[in-house]
């Protein structure tokens, strides 16, 4: 879990006055990627409407300008706050958490664009639902910010289940506003991981109170090679896998799950078939004949998908693929406002 920070923290640009405590904390980590935090997050967190917020950026032992460039920003609502060196992205949450005045916390990430009706209808939809946490719909999008694909969207009342598959929440922390009693509760992001981090809060959350979903999609992730190479890393694969063993024992022992998960996450932004090799894998690994319809049918992309589903529903009454929950693939009209920038 979080662990006290070795070095002091220096609050580079605290908050302007001290008005009334904002409804939101937006948490921003970053290091070393001020292009992206300039033209993503910033103009995402600053952007929107209808709510008072504070937008905490974290940097994370940034070597570049970054450090430079936020001090010349003339933005009252900013506050910015350094690590002397980098400590990765877990601290650096956790260092936004403790600082935040805000009632309800939403995170970030500096590569992310959300819709500027992103907090106001999450907080909309927590308040009537009487919710601890609340995530949205969210969509994958490419470098020149255009459509690459929907992503699935949990309903509240199988995430607790779908957790024990994978990561369920599309967009990761990006996506999720959680109220800053229950996070308090919970305890932080857990700095012993580098990859799933947000994976087990999210498993802690679910377990602790109440989630609710807005339909609207409200979030765009920014799909880099790099980013989805990574997924399949041996270490990727082992950490994931400690992760299960510590949440879901029972799952764990099929070593094939991390193989679906991954599968499907290739399968939605088009790697078809890393997707498909992935499938096959967890068929050999948990010896399962149910996925190698996927493993087939995501070669030929959704139809193959929707044939593969049907198939094992009609076999055994059921399918692991989640289909049904797929966000529609329509670009939001927001997005378009980024791609002019």
């Amino acid at each position: 879990m979080s662990r006290p920070h070795e070095e002091p923290v220096e609050e580079a640009r605290p908050a302007a006055g001290e008005a009334s405590s904002p409804q939101v904390s937006v948490i921003i980590p970053t290091s070393n990627r001020w292009p992206l935090l300039s033209s993503c997050a910033l103009p995402s967190a600053l952007g929107q409407l209808d709510v008072e917020h504070e937008v905490i950026v974290v940097d994370d032992g940034s070597t570049d300008e970054t450090s430079q460039l936020l001090a010349e920003l003339e933005e009252p609502r900013l506050r910015v706050i350094r690590h002397a060196s980098a400590r990765g992205v877990s601290r650096a949450r956790n260092t936004g958490i403790a600082a935040a005045r805000g009632d309800w916390l939403a995170f970030l990430d500096d590569d992310d664009l959300w819709s500027p009706r992103k907090l106001r209808t999450q907080l909309d939809r927590a308040i009537a639902t009487d919710a601890a946490f609340v995530y949205a719909g969210a969509v994958a999008v490419d470098e020149r910010r255009q459509l690459i694909s929907g992503l699935a969207l949990p309903d509240p009342e199988s995430l607790k289940t779908r957790l024990g598959r994978g990561s369920a929440i599309p967009a990761g922390p990006s996506n999720v506003m959680v109220r800053a009693d229950v996070l308090g509760r919970v305890g932080g992001f857990d700095e012993d991981l580098s990859h799933s981090a947000d994976w087990d809060m999210w498993i802690r959350l679910a377990r602790d109170g109440e989630a609710a979903a807005c339909e609207d999609v409200l979030v765009a992730r920014i799909e880099h090679r790099q980013r989805m190479l990574f997924r399949d890393r041996p270490d990727v694969t082992r950490e994931i896998e400690d992760l299960m063993t510590k949440h879901y024992p029972d799952n764990a022992r099929q070593p094939g799950g991390v193989d679906e998960w991954l599968a499907v996450e290739h399968f939605q932004l088009g790697f078809r078939r890393k997707a498909a090799w992935l499938f096959l894998r967890a068929a050999v690994r948990r010896r399962s004949l149910g996925n190698v319809p996927p493993a087939v049918g995501a070669l030929f992309g959704e139809r193959g998908m929707r044939l593969a589903s049907r198939l094992l529903v009609a076999s055994r009454g059921h399918s692991h693929l989640d289909s049904s929950s797929k966000t529609p693939a329509v670009e939001p009209s927001w997005l378009g406002h980024y791609r002019e920038r």
